[in-house]
């Protein structure tokens, strides 16, 4: 088994809030995590329509039948009952006591925000990360990766990637869709799906995805809403601030996982991704979503951007550290090229940092190379976590 980053983060915050929540993608673990970390709690899951029917005739007295707590998976099914457990945790006055999981996080928060608030922590988990990844299973190639993904059960199961992701679209992503929102096309849905993969890492323009998909701009909209709702997608923002510039204010499309948008763009075999035009921009996914993991995994929030001017300087990925700021460039090649910090030092002279640090800003690149240039912290796709660490220093 793989010993998941969150786990010592989830412990330590269930001895100081009474109920705990964890959302993220279908099959990223959720399930295996909080079984392993809460072991003596008792189980309930909402997939089970008995279970969930039980709940809804009458939930005061199946709380009472947890009354000292319990893990409650796919809570998404009855998110009414966190207006019961609010009212339970309130009259024990004890921490320790329920964990939720959840695989639409809409749903999940709009009812915690009502409900719930200052009374449970929030977490997300995400696919395996490099650093769990490799604590068990051998390195791959980048482009074995951008085929596979990262989904626990594909490596723990074996699951050939063609006919685990196309399982788990049909299986999943249709099901979530339709109980998020009344969709009559599904086909036309998995098409704009297609077209979001096609689109991956490049500015989001919904009046060009709309006019491509065949639907409204406010429908492209919407279902944009609910893959980020479903954990399919996430929207990277841009760094903007007044300082006399036009930026670009829209943000950057990414999929939670790399593998499912290999699989939406057609890639059946590893040998395919080498020569795929949008090849440096799985490569890009693959650290954005990195870099993800590395802050949710730890119980903290997004603090990722990008940066890009109405002149096309762009910087791939904006860590910030309160008012500062660190660059980080993404490159897919195994060589790196004399101008590939030259956007990091031009973002660098239009946000100087606060405080003194070794490093101006970091490259992420497809070799092994690992020496510094020009004050530029250099790492292949690994160096995550001491890209954070660079980021930190001076602090």
């Amino acid at each position: 088994m793989v010993e998941r980053t969150l786990t010592s983060y989830l412990r330590t915050a269930f001895k100081k809030y009474p109920v705990l929540t964890i959302t993220g993608p279908r099959q990223s673990g959720k399930t295996t995590l909080v079984k392993n970390t809460f072991p003596n709690l008792p189980y309930v899951n909402f997939e089970n329509i008995e279970t969930r029917q039980a709940a809804q005739t009458d939930p005061k007295a199946f709380i009472k039948t947890y009354e000292n707590g319990a893990i409650i998976d796919e809570f998404q099914h009855m998110p009414e009952l966190t207006s019961w457990i609010q009212v339970h945790t309130d009259e024990k006055k004890k921490n320790s006591m329920f964990v939720l999981t959840g695989s639409q996080q809409l749903v999940v928060m709009q009812n915690l925000s009502q409900s719930l608030a200052g009374r449970t922590a929030l977490f997300k988990l995400l696919p395996f990360s490099y650093e769990e990844l490799h604590t068990k299973y051998k390195q791959l190639s980048a482009d074995e990766e951008i085929y596979r993904g990262f989904y626990p059960r594909f490596y723990s199961e074996n699951i050939e990637p063609r006919r685990g992701l196309s399982d788990y679209l049909s299986t999943y992503i249709e099901r979530d869709v339709r109980s998020l929102k009344q969709i009559h096309n599904l086909s036309m849905f998995q098409k704009f799906l297609s077209l979001c993969a096609g689109r991956i890492g490049q500015i989001l323009n919904l009046s060009h995805l709309a006019a491509d998909t065949g639907i409204s701009h406010t429908t492209a909209a919407d279902w944009i809403s609910i893959l980020e709702a479903s954990f399919v997608i996430f929207l990277l923002k841009p760094w903007y601030a007044n300082i006399g510039k036009r930026l670009i204010r829209s943000p950057k499309l990414y999929f939670y996982d790399v593998g499912m948008a290999a699989h939406l763009l057609h890639i059946e075999k590893p040998q395919h991704v080498f020569s795929h035009p949008l090849r440096g921009n799985l490569f890009e996914n693959i650290i954005i979503a990195e870099a993800l993991k590395y802050r949710y995994h730890r119980g903290e929030n997004s603090n990722l951007w990008f940066y890009r001017d109405a002149k096309g300087r762009e910087v791939d990925l904006v860590i910030s550290q309160g008012s500062d700021l660190f660059p980080v460039e993404i490159k897919a090649g195994e060589t790196v090229p004399a101008d590939a910090t030259d956007n990091l030092h031009y973002f660098n002279a239009q946000f100087p940092r606060n405080k003194k640090r070794e490093f101006a800003g970091a490259l992420i690149h497809g070799g092994a190379l690992k020496i510094p240039r020009s004050g530029i912290f250099l790492t292949d796709r690994y160096g995550i976590s001491d890209v954070f660490r660079c980021a930190q220093a001076g602090d």
